[in-house]
């Protein structure tokens, strides 16, 4: 297969440094981001997952680490807003032109504001969705942040158990 997606060609029209990756998509995976991780061999905070949302019924692309959920009411204050929902695949879909399990922040058909978790920066490299399942593109989460206009924010769920 190609890894040249819209993603990636964004990224090249930009001139960003990364890497693309590939695996083999399970289309049975419970946790799509956790089976890329997995696959991959990377720390499941490194490999990130890119989700769309809504906000106050405003579109918004919402990158977080696989192995953590959102919290719909931080979503919501980092965007400044009063409520966030998940958008239904069908919706993210039509609004990316990527299916689900291939959809990254990179090369939407329609640009909407982006929010990255912050602690996702503290990372040298991290991975997100390179435009189709089973291509991972791997950069500098900084270079990821700037390129894509991001506002960083705690947006993951507390941990139960303390862990």
């Amino acid at each position: 297969m190609s890894s040249s997606t819209r993603a990636t060609q964004a990224l090249k029209a930009a001139g960003a440094s990364f890497t693309t990756r590939e695996y083999a998509y399970d289309p049975k995976a419970q946790h799509i981001g956790l089976q890329a991780a997995d696959a991959l061999g990377v720390p499941p905070e490194r490999l990130l997952k890119t989700l769309m949302a809504t906000v106050d019924g405003k579109p918004v692309c919402v990158v977080v680490p696989s192995d953590r959920e959102v919290s719909m009411k931080r979503l919501a204050a980092a965007m400044a807003g009063k409520a966030a929902q998940m958008m239904p695949p069908g919706d993210a879909e039509r609004m990316t032109g990527y299916v689900v399990g291939g959809i990254s922040p990179f090369g939407q058909k329609r640009r909407v504001p982006v929010v990255i978790e912050e602690q996702s920066l503290r990372h040298d490299r991290v991975f997100v969705n390179g435009g189709r399942r089973g291509l991972q593109i791997e950069l500098a989460p900084a270079m990821l942040g700037d390129l894509l206009g991001a506002v960083a924010a705690p947006l993951v769920a507390e941990r139960s158990g303390g862990s």
